[in-house]
């Protein structure tokens, strides 16, 4: 694939992507990041690509050596009331706004733009052709990796630490016996038809 390069004379790039648009439960989170010309970070890619073991170690590379990031989010709630895509949207703004030195470019993963008043471009699979978004991209999955173990504590029999919240057989499973916890995704077909059934009395 073509290599990506922002516009000439860009001193603060950043990068943007989110992680956990498709699970049925937890927040979608967002990082952006600026990294400074010589970071010397080395094996920065998708962070899908990576093991958990390389995602952490570059994790502790990244934040060690960033120029600045921040991490940010939509709340469950938000997605529902939104809709998935406008919730990832909100929080990749988040993170932009909150970075402590603010970009003059923003490269982000994918191929919609927040609506902003950066100048910026959406790349397709950037996550693997630009250092800054796979940046992003490994700080925002460590993350949200990390809180989905936590909730496993919480909601047992799930399998969140596996499966993070995605629909995996163990999860549906679990979702049918147990019902929606409040961190379930309530507009995501799954989880909507779960209640509904639970509403109409047929599992009672």
């Amino acid at each position: 694939m073509k290599a990506w390069h922002p516009p000439s004379g860009v001193k603060f790039l950043a990068g943007v992507d989110e992680v956990g648009r498709g699970p049925l439960a937890g927040d979608v989170v967002t990082a952006a990041v600026i990294l400074p010309a010589d970071h010397g970070i080395e094996g920065l890619a998708d962070s899908k690509a990576l093991s958990a073991r390389q995602r952490e170690n570059l994790y502790k590379d990244i934040i060690g050596r960033a120029t600045c990031w921040y991490v940010a989010r939509s709340s469950v709630a938000e997605i529902d009331r939104f809709n998935i895509l406008q919730a990832t949207l909100m929080a990749m703004r988040r993170a932009v706004m909150g970075l402590s030195q603010q970009p003059d470019f923003v490269a982000v993963d994918g191929n919609r733009l927040p609506q902003w008043e950066y100048r910026g471009e959406a790349v397709v699979k950037g996550d693997g052709r630009v250092e800054v978004i796979s940046a992003a991209s490994i700080i925002a999955k460590v993350v949200r990796d990390a809180e989905m173990k936590a909730f496993e504590q919480t909601y047992p029999g799930y399998g969140f630490a596996k499966n993070k919240g995605y629909g995996t057989a163990q999860h549906l499973e679990a979702l049918v016996r147990k019902g929606a916890t409040p961190i379930h995704r309530r507009t995501f077909a799954p989880v909507r038809e779960q209640l509904e059934l639970t509403q109409t009395g047929l599992f009672d």
